[in-house]
């Protein structure tokens, strides 16, 4: 079991920055691919970005590429979303989520915990 708390959601004018933090308690830490997805209001869960266990390969939808960066700290169990250039389209629910066995797709199914999500709001 693992359980994850994200923090660092707001409200950020266009252009500005935010990172988000999720930290994860439970078992390993470093066992778990970890992902970023977002849901607006009105649409479905989408990706965001992914990272591996060992952190060297990273995954980032179209919309976000260039503009975020997911990282993470297997010695504090936690992983970031940096968002730079934000933009009012960026303005979601955002989740983390970790998986045990990942192939790499975007697909929600292969998470197997998620947080509660924080909100962020970008303003024009």
């Amino acid at each position: 079991q693992v359980q994850l708390v994200e923090s660092g959601g707001g409200l950020v004018q266009a252009g500005g920055s935010l990172r988000l933090s999720c930290a994860a308690s439970g078992r390993t830490f470093s066992s778990y691919a970890m992902g970023w997805f977002r849901q607006a209001p009105g649409k479905e869960r989408e990706f965001v970005a992914s990272v591996r266990r060992i952190g060297s390969r990273t995954y980032y939808a179209d919309s976000v590429k260039g503009r975020f960066t997911i990282s993470r700290d297997n010695a504090k169990n936690t992983v970031y979303l940096q968002m730079n250039s934000l933009k009012p389209e960026d303005t979601a629910v955002y989740y983390c989520a970790a998986a045990e066995y990942y192939s790499g797709s975007y697909s929600s199914n292969e998470y197997d915990y998620w947080g509660q999500g924080t909100q962020v709001t970008v303003s024009s």
